[in-house]
């Protein structure tokens, strides 16, 4: 099962984390902080993957609610039959609260995982591969 994870470049330390743990839980996981390479066209390599996949993670934080490019590959997996019941947002909790208004209502009415700002710990992405899983 191909993953795409999403998220905004200030939020890849923690991205890169839940990545890895993805992987450990048999996932494939294409994350673009780190498949992407210099020289590669961004745009190009992130729809083929987006393409390719099955599943998608997509980490709602206070920045990619400001990103356009989180925000882009969200409305793609909203209408795309590769990712149905397959998408999958994890609400990352820190100090602040996530701003609830800023995320499409379609969105929030999807069953989320929340995961707390685990610091350099290896978060526990069960719950996420297990939605994804479920559905395979």
């Amino acid at each position: 099962m191909k993953v795409f994870l999403s998220h905004a470049h200030s939020d890849a330390p923690i991205a890169n984390r839940i990545g890895i743990e993805l992987s450990k839980n048999g996932l494939d996981v294409w994350d673009a902080d780190r498949e992407l390479l210099p020289g590669d066209n961004p745009a190009s390599e992130t729809a083929r993957a987006l393409e390719e996949s099955n599943a998608m993670v997509v980490l709602l934080t206070p920045a990619a609610l400001n990103a356009p490019h989180v925000m882009r590959e969200l409305s793609f997996a909203l209408g795309a039959k590769n990712f149905r019941n397959r998408l999958i947002p994890v609400a990352i909790t820190t100090s602040g609260d996530l701003p609830v208004e800023g995320i499409p209502w379609i969105v929030r009415k999807l069953p989320w995982v929340e995961l707390a700002d685990i610091g350099d710990e290896a978060p526990e992405v069960t719950p996420i591969a297990e939605a994804i899983l479920s559905h395979a």
